[in-house]
């Protein structure tokens, strides 16, 4: 849900704040956001993005690529969609789901992250392109959003059978799930509540396993209200660490939101060990509490 972007020149000083590339702002990040625009002013820096004249993306191999569907793997955030489809995937198998079921668990989730990564980065084409991010066909004009439209339509067509196939209550759950992860990528993204969708989006997938069984009449019990909890702090913490990378652009953009303000007071590199020490934390107390109370109520 969230967008992608290099920090590689985001650094940490020995003051707890987050220094932008040469190429932007030169102000050490304060508290608020007057202090930072102040800083700008002074420096004679122009934070603003001029969408007419895009930073040039770094050049590479994949940079280069023009076969079609390379170019819809490279906009799918592939890393994360094959990670949360694992972790699903895992999660049923530990349950004691069958193997065809998790199986089915699999698929699904991998074409509901893959419609949410195209998503993203068709919301995010404008921004891509002006903060020169690497990696993004759309932006770069390698891939037109209206193919990637297609394959979303053609996408969501198979992800609906797909999803019912283990009951149309967890099917139901899922698609619902998803179309929160959609919504996150056009609201609440930059103010103070992004992580919502995260924390909702996360919080409905224990449901969508423990109603889960297989064939479309199947029909489970409610998941264990601590599970939930459980998920959706996890997608709090998920949506704060993939915010690291995209700090710098977010700041230049004028967002406000919370994973943004505490890298202006941690700096990027802390708020990065703090948020995947979290999310560890998590995991473990999700494994802890499953292996005590169960998946379903």
């Amino acid at each position: 849900m969230a967008s992608e972007h290099d920090v590689d020149d985001i650094e940490e000083g020995d003051d707890p704040s987050v220094d932008l590339p040469d190429d932007g702002p030169e102000d050490a990040f304060g508290d608020a956001a007057d202090d930072a625009a102040q800083a700008e002013a002074a420096d004679g820096e122009d934070a603003e993005i001029d969408e007419s004249e895009p930073a040039p993306a770094r050049v590479g191999f994949f940079s280069r690529l023009q076969w079609t569907p390379l170019l819809l793997l490279q906009a799918a955030h592939a890393k994360q969609a094959v990670v949360t489809a694992l972790a699903v995937a895992g999660a049923a198998m530990l349950a004691g789901r069958e193997a065809r079921e998790v199986g089915v668990v699999l698929l699904t989730v991998l074409v509901g992250q893959t419609i949410l990564g195209w998503h993203n980065d068709i919301v995010d084409k404008a921004r891509d392109a002006a903060h020169g991010t690497p990696g993004k066909p759309v932006a770069d004009g390698r891939l037109d959003a209206e193919s990637v439209w297609y394959a979303i339509i053609v996408a969501a067509l198979i992800l609906v059978p797909l999803s019912i196939t283990t009951g149309i209550t967890a099917g139901g759950i899922y698609l619902v799930s998803v179309c929160i992860g959609m919504l996150g990528n056009v609201v609440l993204r930059t103010g103070f509540l992004s992580w919502v969708t995260w924390a909702a989006s996360f919080a409905m997938l224990p449901a969508y396993l423990s109603y889960g069984g297989w064939g479309g009449q199947a029909v489970g019990d409610p998941p264990e209200t601590v599970i939930t909890v459980l998920a959706a702090l996890l997608g709090i913490g998920v949506h704060f660490t993939r915010a690291v990378w995209g700090l710098v652009a977010d700041h230049e953009d004028g967002w406000t939101y919370l994973p943004l303000k505490l890298g202006l007071k941690l700096g990027a590199t802390r708020l990065l060990a703090l948020t995947t020490f979290y999310s560890f934390v998590i995991v473990v107390l999700l494994a802890v509490f499953g292996a005590k109370v169960g998946l379903s109520r």
